[in-house]
This record gives structure tokens, sequence and C-alpha cells, in this order.
């Protein structure tokens, strides 16, 4: 396919952080995307939940479905604006590799945990899995991906975080925080394709789980406009058997909505900034975007989720037993590091002999263990080192 002048093209990557011979048969970024794929911790995300936790149900969304869902979107949305697909996948693929174990409530209980050891940023945690953390290669730690793969992963970065990625990289992923720049256009598509995927998996997982309805779901414009237009077109989806089937309709229809805007309103965005090159894309405001219309109604629906899913009684019940689970977990394994797996207990004890709490950087060996793990294991660690059993 031929890419548009403002897209990313591979061989005019920034390259890698330790440069390499090309591959003969594959692009940079195609490389990026099976590095990912093989991965160790791209296989952990079919563990690794999402709102509802790995125990609850084997049909509920994973980071790992997330992931491919996210990179589908994605895809669909750059063959369309002639932005390179591969480097939308790769990034896709990769953009939650440093997410904790039991969702939004582990990753919040790991930044409380280590706010006194430069807290914890699950972005940033995804690019240190690829850059430090996966063990696969005898001459680099992490995976080598290319500049522009790790500056899509990269979505958000605290101030400080970024200038330390600055004094270690000048000129890398860092910089853009700094000096409020803005990604590639493959990166801006992966934050609103997964924004895209996130609202639609949750509706579904969602009436799924009993916790809210279609019926209150009719209350949202965009949910209701599309549950009509199935109804339309397929009468017979409004007998209670075929319950699902209208779900899945309504979902599908409205998912093909928003990516059509998206297309449609960055195409408009896009003519007028005339960027001519990936640099001028950075130093242009965001150009992926909804049109007004579709993100008031976007932002509709996520406040919806928020108040009626997120919110709900059982999610909440749920969510504390995980906080508690990373909270014991993470003061057992920093009082007890050699608790944790033989490299990761290594690492701590070479950095600390005698107060291993004191500094941030034992912590963050154990920050780094309790990051990794899937829902299960983290389960089945905190049973054998409390003795409780928190889930039924």
């Amino acid at each position: 396919m031929q890419l548009a002048p403002y897209a990313c093209d591979p061989a005019d990557s920034r390259g890698r952080r330790f440069p390499e011979a090309a591959a003969p048969t594959r692009t940079e970024f195609q490389r990026d995307r099976d590095r990912i794929v093989h991965s160790t911790a791209f296989r952990r995300l079919v563990y690794k939940t999402q709102v509802f936790l790995n125990h609850e149900g084997d049909l509920f969304r994973t980071r790992l479905t997330h992931s491919i869902e996210v990179a589908q979107l994605g895809r669909s949305i750059a063959r369309s604006l002639q932005l390179n697909e591969d480097l939308v996948e790769a990034i896709a693929l990769a953009h939650d590799l440093g997410h904790t174990p039991f969702g939004h409530a582990g990753q919040d209980t790991l930044n409380a945990c280590m706010q006194d050891s430069g807290g914890f940023e699950h972005n940033l945690q995804s690019l240190r899995m690829v850059d430090q953390l996966e063990e696969r290669y005898p001459q680099f730690d992490g995976l080598n991906l290319t500049f522009e793969t790790r500056e899509g992963i990269l979505k958000h970065c605290s101030r400080a975080n970024a200038q330390a990625l600055e004094a270690s990289e000048p000129g890398g992923v860092g910089r853009r925080f700094l000096f409020h720049g803005q990604p590639s256009l493959e990166a801006q598509l992966c934050n609103l394709a997964d924004e895209i995927a996130y609202n639609a998996h949750d509706v579904d997982d969602g009436v799924r789980s009993g916790l809210i309805s279609l019926a209150q779901l009719q209350e949202l414009p965009l949910v209701e406009e599309f549950r009509t237009q199935a109804l339309s077109s397929y009468p017979q989806l409004g007998q209670p058997l075929l319950a699902r089937r209208l779900l899945y309709e309504t979902i599908r229809l409205m998912l093909s909505a928003q990516v059509y805007d998206v297309i449609s309103a960055t195409g408009v965005a896009i003519e007028a900034a005339k960027p001519t090159c990936v640099e001028d894309v950075r130093s242009l405001p965001c150009l992926v975007q909804f049109s007004d219309r579709m993100r008031e109604r976007s932002q509709a629906l996520k406040s919806f989720l928020m108040d009626k899913l997120y919110r709900h009684p059982q999610v909440v019940s749920q969510r504390m037993l995980a906080q508690q689970v990373v909270q014991d977990l993470f003061s057992l394994y920093c009082e007890r590091p050699h608790e944790m797996q033989s490299g990761f207990a290594a690492r701590a004890t070479a950095l600390s002999i005698t107060d291993r709490c004191a500094s941030s950087a034992v912590p963050r060996v154990v920050a780094d263990y309790i990051a990794g793990m899937t829902d299960r294991f983290a389960m089945r660690e905190h049973q054998r080192l409390t003795g409780m059993i928190l889930f039924d």
C-alpha cells in the first residue's frame, strides 16, 4: 500500500537503541510486531484482567483480547488514512505489556505502594518491559524495538519520568513530554482505537455479567441510535431469546460508525494542517480525532460505564480484594525479597543488604515483579505467603 508522506516509513525509522542488521524479508516495524508477539509479557496478557477479574468467568475480555481488538480497529483505520498498518499493530499489541494484574485496581495500588520510590505508571512500565525486563536475546536486555514503536507505547508520562528518560536517552521517547509535542499519527491512532475498543467491549462484558442492561444503555444516544437501526433492519432481534444478537449487532454498528467518524474527522484535520512529513506531525496538535458530535457521545458512554459498571458494588468489592493482594505482596516482598523468583530475588539482594526498603531500587524490583504477574499467579502467591484465600 502507498503510504502518505506524513506516515511512518520503516525505511526512515530512527532506528533501535542497539543497532542491528536489517531483516531480509521483513520491515523494521514488522520485526517489532513479531518480537512483541513472541515475548513472555505478551503471553501473560491472556491472564491479566480488564474489568472482571480472571476467576470471574472465561468469556470476559482480558488484556490480550483487548490488545488484539485495538490492533484490528487500528489497522482498519490506518489503511484508509494511508498510515503504516504494521507500526499501528506493533504499538497496539504492546501498549498494555506493563499493566499489572487486576486491571486498574492493581495499577492504582502499586502506584500508592511506590509513592516514596518514584511511583508506578503502567505506560512507562510497558516501555520498561520492552526496553529492559524481557530477557530473550544475548546481545541486549529487552526487545530492542524501534524508536517509533517505543514512542507509541509511551502514551502518558509524568514530567519527572520524562526528564529521567531524556537524561538517559537524549532526544528519545521522553522528549515530547517535556516540549509538548505529539507522537506519530500511528501512535495517535492507537490511543483513540484503545478508547473505542474499551467502550465497546466493556458494554458487552457489562451486559454479559448482568451488572448493566441494554435497557439502561438505551438512555445513551450513541447506543440507542444503533439499537434502533439494528431493530429496523432485523425486527426479529426484538424477541427476548435474541437479545444477545441484538446487543452484538448494536455494538457492531456502533464500532463501524466510530471507525468511519475517525477516518472522516482525521482526514479533515490532516487536510487543514497539511503536514508533509512525520516531523510536521510531531509539531502540530493531535490530528487523529473524533468529530465533535461523536466525541460528545463517546464521552457520555464513558461516563455511564464509570458510574454504572466500574463503580458497581460487585466490581468495587472485587477491586478491594485485588488491592489487598497487591498491597500485601508488595510489603512481603520488600521484607523478604528471597520469596520472589530467583532472578528478581538476586537483583533485590544485590541492590541492598541492610535496609532493603530504604532506597527506591529494591521497591522498583518488587514493582517490576508484581507488574509482570497474571491475576491467578498473584492470587496463588498471596495465598502461599499469607495463608489467606480471598477469592471464591
